[in-house]
């Protein structure tokens, strides 16, 4: 019963560590970058929402990890 709910989060933390990584804005490379940058110069970054989807990352990465040792440990 608890291992399928541990289990039910662990799939839920992967889905959610996906959909958070492809929600922040990438290194801004190439030729879409070049346009991009004088875009953000112009009208500004959103600096506070990166910020925020990084510490975001950070806490579902360490729950998948968790939930990744619970159920390794469990037999």
């Amino acid at each position: 019963m608890i291992k399928g709910i541990v289990t039910a989060l662990h799939a839920i933390l992967a889905i959610g560590i996906i959909a958070v990584v492809l929600l922040q804005s990438g290194k801004s490379a190439g030729l879409s970058g070049a346009i991009a940058g004088g875009a953000e110069t112009l009208f500004g970054k959103k600096k506070g929402m990166d910020e925020l989807l990084g510490k975001v990352t950070v806490l579902i990465a360490v729950l998948f990890a968790v939930t990744s040792f619970v159920l390794v440990a469990w037999k």
